[in-house]
């Protein structure tokens, strides 16, 4: 069986990835299940960049298939802040509660009518023979005033989804990777995933 790696050693990440294309027939590894690939910095300034330098450098140190992708939180209020520095927006060891913390003091007063913000992810593929592709998807909603829910990670219990009653954080993983931006990247990307791995170019 044909493998596709995930460029990725966040395992709440890689836990939703494996959800969402785990039908797939390929075998479906992650960057703990190989050696070789050192600590990929996201340093671009942009998630397409970060996206792009996950997957390859994946596919280049172990020549297998991958998909790397990065996900932002962008906010209205704050001109699409925290973006790509989403998973670092406290600082470069910051936690998660860390980043939202920091997301909600400087949301502090703000109205909802003016908290609207939407997650992003861009997710890329590349492979051999120059093979490289790159979708997006994304989910709009809003920034509460305090947390709700215990599932999830990042900024879920935060974030309510447009047309929703429950943060991503109190929903299950499978109501969630029905509607969730990173559900609709990798529904974008399935398309591309099922030619490659069938030969079809």
């Amino acid at each position: 069986m044909s493998s596709l790696l995930i460029g990725t050693r966040n395992r709440d990440k890689a836990h939703e990835l494996v959800a969402l294309l785990g039908d797939l027939p390929v075998s479906i590894r992650t960057l703990h299940d190989v050696e070789g690939v050192p600590e990929i910095v996201e340093d671009a300034d942009t998630l397409e960049g970060n996206a792009i330098k996950k997957a390859t450098v994946a596919f280049e140190r172990t020549g297998l298939p991958s998909v790397g992708d990065d996900t932002g939180l962008e906010v209205g209020y704050l001109q699409g802040a925290p973006g790509v520095y989403s998973s670092r927006y406290a600082g470069p060891d910051a936690s998660y509660a860390d980043n939202m913390r920091k997301l909600l003091r400087a949301l502090k007063g703000v109205p909802q009518r003016r908290r609207n913000a939407r997650f992003r992810c861009v997710m890329a593929f590349v492979a051999g023979g120059g093979v490289r592709e790159v979708v997006e998807g994304s989910c709009p909603g809003i920034i509460l005033e305090a947390p709700r829910g215990s599932g999830g990670f990042g900024y879920d219990p935060v974030f309510l989804p447009d047309g929703h009653l429950q943060t991503f954080a109190e929903m299950d993983l499978v109501t969630k990777n029905g509607l969730s931006h990173r559900a609709r990247a990798a529904l974008a990307m399935r398309p591309v995933l099922v030619r490659y791995f069938s030969g079809v170019r």
